[in-house]
This record gives structure tokens, C-alpha cells and sequence, in this order.
């Protein structure tokens, strides 16, 4: 059995069961958080997300509001959970068609049979095993989804740069397949400060990162995935997942979605009061 181990437990999130079921909890009443659990009733329509991957004491509110809209939507036959390649190793569009991902509650399945006819349908795709062995932002994804759906499963995903032409290709082999599809971009927003190596501006540091991530935000909303790429190229913001979300903006809009709505916006500033290194967290559903 090939079983891709937690590498982030006791890290980025509560490695024990009873500690880690009180952080998600407090992560949805956090006063970042939406102060409520998911409801019973499952009747939304999600076609996907967008989901910050830092650490629970940072990003988890904002992860609780996308999951407790998961867990009022119909649920879907797979997940697609899309981040980064934060380490650089392996291939740089890569899934992991293993059996299963270790988390504290267990494991979680991969959908191997959907995994291998996405690579049959998109050869860029490759199953490259050393890219997710040490990768934090699909794995931190893990515990929300399992508290929201026990039974779910998922086909991991990490990609590096991608332009439009390449999004357009991935959605249009996606949309393809016959499975009921919720695709996760784990990404986080505008890293600022000398810890990441970009501080275009020194005052008013709060304000001009909100401004800077409402503008990609805006191109989000309006399901504007070119435009989203240009902006990124144009203002040079440090969102760590932005081929992660260029790709679910675009298969979203090929599986149908009408529309994107933000959540929550904070930033890791705003949880510690201090800007000087900060971080954009941003909670978007498409439906």
C-alpha cells in the first residue's frame, strides 16, 4: 500500500486527535472565522474554492469559512486540491497516484482510477511522487475536509507556472471526465516583507496589501483568469498559488460556475498586530 505520510502534523496543525478536533472548532468561532459550524442540510452547489495553506493559527479561520461552505454543498465524487510547488522538487505539474495520505485521523483515499485518465487526457501531468513529499499546502487542506466528509476522495495536484493557453488545455481535459468535480486552489495571498523578499512599500503596509490583493481578487470575482495572469505579471504580488488559482478559475468556468464569491479577507498581520512580514489570506467559493 503506497501511503504519503504527514509531514506537517504537530507543525502547521494539532498533531493528536483531541487537539487537533479543538483546533478546527476554534478555528470556525474564531472572530476571523465564521463563527458557526456547517449545517446538516447539504444543498449548495460548489464547483470549487479557493483556501489559505498556512498555519491553523493563522489561516485556519479563513480555511473554516470555505469548509463550512463545502459542507452545505452536494457533495462532489472527487476533490481536486491544486497548490503550489513550494519546495521545487520533481516535476513542476505533478499529481501523486499513490492508495492513500496520512493525516491524524487516518487515511484519506486517492482517486487513482480519476488520477490516471486526467494524465490520460492531459499528458503534462505527470505522477511524480518526490513533489509532494515534504509540499505543506495540500496536506493542511486534509483535516478540514475530513471533518466536513469523512468519505471523501481526492487526486492531489502541484503546479509552478502556467499561462492561460495551459489552463485552458487542463480544464478542457478535466471537464471531459464523467465525475462530479470540487477543485481547491490552496493558495495563500500578497507575502510581504523582508522575510519574503518583497516590500514594494514601507507605509501604510496594511492598507496597500489589502489594496494590492483586492485587485487579484477582483479578476477572481469576475472569473477573469487571463486578466488575474496579467495582473500578476504586471504588480509582481507574491501570491505563493497563483497557477493554482489561474487553473480553477478556468476549469470552474468549464464546469459550469457563474460566478465567484469572496468569503473573508484578513491578513496574518492582523492576527498578530504587526505588518512588518505579512501574509493575505482570502476565502472564495465559485459556484
Amino acid at each position: 500500500m503506497i501511503v504519503r505520510r504527514a509531514v506537517v502534523a504537530g507543525q502547521f496543525y494539532a498533531a493528536g486527535l483531541s487537539s487537533l478536533n479543538k483546533q478546527i472548532k476554534d478555528c470556525f468561532m474564531s472572530k476571523f472565522g465564521p463563527k458557526s459550524f456547517p449545517s446538516k442540510i447539504q444543498n449548495k452547489k460548489i464547483i470549487g474554492a479557493i483556501a489559505p495553506h498556512a498555519g491553523y493559527a493563522y489561516s485556519g479561520p479563513g480555511a473554516a469559512y470555505v469548509y463550512k461552505e463545502l459542507g452545505e454543498s452536494k457533495q462532489p465524487d472527487v476533490y481536486i486540491i491544486l497548490g503550489p510547488n513550494h519546495t521545487g522538487y520533481g516535476a513542476q505539474f505533478s499529481t501523486y497516484i499513490g492508495d492513500a495520505w496520512e493525516i491524524p485521523y487516518g487515511n484519506v483515499k486517492i482517486d487513482q482510477e480519476f488520477g490516471k485518465a486526467l494524465m490520460q487526457k492531459f499528458p503534462e501531468l505527470k505522477d511524480d511522487k518526490i513533489a509532494h513529499s515534504y509540499e505543506h499546502d495540500i496536506e493542511v487542506q486534509l483535516p478540514f475536509l475530513y471533518y466536513i466528509n469523512k468519505n471523501f476522495k481526492f487526486l492531489p495536484i502541484v503546479v509552478s507556472d502556467v499561462d492561460y493557453g495551459y489552463c485552458k488545455l487542463f480544464a478542457e481535459a478535466l471537464s471531459s471526465l464523467d465525475k462530479k468535480i470540487c477543485i481547491i486552489a490552496s493558495s495563500d495571498f500578497t507575502h510581504y516583507g523582508r522575510n519574503y523578499g518583497y516590500e514594494p512599500f514601507s507605509s501604510k503596509i496594511k492598507e496597500n496589501i489589502y489594496e494590492l490583493d483586492k485587485g487579484a481578487i477582483n479578476y477572481i470575482e469576475k472569473l477573469d483568469t487571463n486578466g488575474f495572469l496579467k495582473y500578476i505579471n504586471k504588480t509582481r504580488a507574491t501570491i505563493c498559488g497563483y497557477g493554482a488559482i489561474a487553473i480553477t478559475i478556468e476549469s470552474c468556468k468549464k464546469l459550469g460556475a457563474r460566478r465567484a464569491r469572496l468569503l473573508n479577507y484578513y491578513t496574518s498581520g492582523d492576527v498578530t498586530n504587526n505588518y512588518s512580514n505579512a501574509v493575505g489570506y482570502a476565502s472564495i467559493i465559485f459556484e
